[in-house]
């Protein structure tokens, strides 16, 4: 059988193509046979993951948790005077979690401290150390999250009274006020971001994205000048203006009480620090001497 020269040319157009289609077939598993990069921010999707997962509520009456009771209630107001943004039923498990995990250390620590127990690869007194710092944070969280609430509350008010002060500075401007804020911007450092988040949600619903910008600080300042805003929002009248001048001068006076009571804190510091080498003075060159009295005098006797 002789094959012609068209037959020949269809058949080799054929093979070609089959070839082709061979060929992306195999680059194409070849790319997917590449190991995968890993994930960037496995931080941020444990956090979706960890938002998607609700707590079942047997494990929170074991805990002794309730929904809704006023503990957790000012457990969520501390967190968000704090910034931490996480559910305060999830915080007060892990809470009781570690103060359990941190107890049950400090007595296996101090059971095998006592009874010589060996440990595999640590040591009696290192468990102990360990219970006994995750017990003290888990047992005083209330105080850390407290000073931390007061230290970013007053970072963010001190933001606001720039913010205030750049606002009140375009009194009078036909500018919007989402002109006016977003001119503020620059200004910002520790709300920026939250404030970015407000200008770009502004013009779908205003009035809650004014509200989600106060529940995202959740500061007294935050809320104070929210309503400030929203009532500028409402009517650009000049007498709002004033009371945004009330405001700044409120904001001026909690910052210098806030400054002395830095102040005052850095001084009672100091003057524990002070009281350092006086007190190892007195060790070295005066309790000797004491001693010797003593000696002297009980041989008197």
């Amino acid at each position: 059988m002789v094959i012609q020269s068209d037959q020949l040319f269809w058949i080799q157009a054929v093979a070609y193509a089959l070839l082709l289609a061979a060929g992306y077939v195999s680059f194409v598993y070849l790319l997917l046979a590449i190991p995968r990069r890993r994930r960037r921010w496995p931080a941020l999707v444990m956090q979706r993951w960890a938002r998607g997962y609700e707590v079942p509520p047997r494990i929170l009456k074991l805990f002794g948790i309730a929904a809704g009771s006023r503990p957790v209630e000012e457990k969520g107001r501390l967190l968000a005077e704090g910034g931490i943004r996480i559910d305060p039923l999830r915080y007060e498990l892990l809470r009781r979690f570690l103060l359990l995990a941190g107890g049950g250390s400090l007595a296996v620590g101090y059971a095998a401290a006592a009874k010589s127990w060996t440990l595999p690869g640590i040591e009696p007194v290192h468990v102990m150390a360990a219970g006994a710092v995750i017990g003290v944070f888990a047992g005083f969280d209330r105080t850390l999250l407290v000073s931390l609430g007061k230290y970013r509350s007053n970072k963010i008010m001190r933001e606001i009274y720039v913010l205030s002060n750049q606002l009140l500075y375009y009194t009078g401007s036909k500018m919007s006020l989402h002109a006016k804020l977003n001119r503020c911007l620059p200004f910002c450092r520790a709300i920026r971001s939250d404030l970015q988040l407000l200008l770009n949600e502004w013009y779908e619903d205003a009035d809650q994205a004014i509200k989600r910008f106060k529940k995202r600080l959740g500061t007294e300042e935050a809320h104070s000048f929210a309503e400030t805003i929203n009532s500028l929002r409402l009517n650009e009248h000049g007498s709002y203006y004033s009371l945004l001048h009330e405001r700044i001068q409120d904001y001026k006076e909690k910052l210098e009480l806030a400054k002395e009571s830095r102040k005052e804190t850095t001084s009672y510091l100091l003057f524990v620090l002070a009281g350092i080498p006086i007190l190892n003075t007195f060790r070295i060159f005066v309790y000797p001497w004491v001693q010797e009295g003593q000696k002297l005098f009980d041989a008197l006797n």
